[in-house]
């Protein structure tokens, strides 16, 4: 009983009628060869069957197909109820699946993750890596696009570095949450405000202190980290330091959804006496009680759009170095 032999590049030349090398450069994805020669070539290979050797592909092309997906979070973090991480990872797996790339998560919430992920991604075991939430002037961005490996990241980099970014409306979602406040008679607006180690943070508290300064109200901020325990600790704080606010706008759902809760505990109707509001319109936002008004953010597109951009900067195309993504005001009954 003798074993088939798997086809070889010299049988699938044969067949197509060209040489080995034309093969090889269609096979490992060249664009100088003619259109119709390509599809000659395609239709012998899946006609004898043939399968690439990876690992040679690899090393001839230089390529991995893969695309690292970097998050500086703790793994608690990052598999926690913030939809946020799970949004961004979607979004980039749809995209790479598409593409025929597979997508590698890496996780840099410690020094030693960091260093992982640094050894990892200049030993060009990627072929580009997407950062996600960036905190601090994280030099790693910056350091790996002037090796030449496509980086892009979800918001601009602290640091100044001039890496491709794609973020959301931060300040013009905030904006509008709190002109709607203003609008709707509300005059001691406090925030809980993220952490100012992030854009997201920063950007969120601008708008928030743009707008309430504009209208000639009083600032009232507490500091989270967008998760529930620290809305709670804020709220709290709030309502201590302020017991006459009538309305707060949290920088997450998350610590949203602990305010809600923490001023049903101390006898606060809402929005009867405080009114709330969010932002990322997370899927449970429109189950609380009352139903969440707040910011919703494309973050599955937001992943979608960081990958497409990195596919084009592997391909050699010129991108926009800044693509922002819009916000929109969902209006529900806790404001």
């Amino acid at each position: 009983m003798t074993t088939a032999q798997r086809p070889t590049l010299e049988a699938v030349a044969k067949r197509a009628g060209v040489s080995r090398a034309t093969v090889s450069r269609v096979v490992n994805g060249s664009t100088t060869v003619a259109e119709p020669i390509q599809q000659a070539v395609r239709r012998a290979v899946e006609e004898l069957g043939y399968v690439p050797n990876l690992a040679a592909r690899s090393l001839v092309t230089q390529r991995t197909d893969s695309v690292a997906l970097v998050m500086p979070e703790a793994a608690t973090r990052v598999f926690s109820d913030d939809q946020v991480f799970p949004g961004i990872i979607r979004g980039a797996a749809q995209e790479l699946e598409a593409a025929d790339k597979q997508l590698v998560l890496m996780l840099a919430g410690s020094p030693a993750g960091h260093e992982r992920v640094e050894r990892y991604t200049t030993g060009r075991h990627v072929d580009g890596v997407l950062f996600a939430s960036l905190h601090g002037e994280d030099p790693l961005p910056g350091r790996l696009a002037r090796l030449g490996i496509p980086v892009v990241c979800s918001g601009r980099p602290l640091d100044g570095a001039e890496v491709p970014y794609v973020d959301v409306d931060h300040v013009g979602g905030v904006t509008r949450a709190v002109r709607y406040l203003i609008e709707n008679g509300r005059r001691r607006i406090a925030t809980i405000a993220g952490p100012q180690d992030m854009v997201a943070g920063i950007e969120r508290l601008e708008g928030y202190r743009n707008t309430i300064t504009e209208a000639g109200l009083p600032v009232l901020v507490a500091y989270g980290d967008f998760t529930r325990e620290s809305g709670t600790a804020a709220m709290r704080q709030l309502l201590a330091e302020h017991p006459d606010l009538d309305a707060v706008f949290a920088a997450s759902d998350l610590m949203a959804h602990a305010a809600l809760r923490t001023l049903r505990e101390a006898g606060r109707r809402v929005p009867q006496d405080v009114a709330v509001i969010g932002f990322d319109d997370i899927e449970t936002a429109a189950y609380t009680e009352p139903p969440l008004t707040t910011v919703r953010q494309p973050i599955v597109e937001l992943g979608r759009a960081m990958t497409r951009q990195l596919l084009r900067i592997a391909a050699g195309e010129e991108i926009e170095q800044a693509l922002m993504l819009p916000t929109e005001l969902v209006v529900r009954e806790s404001a």
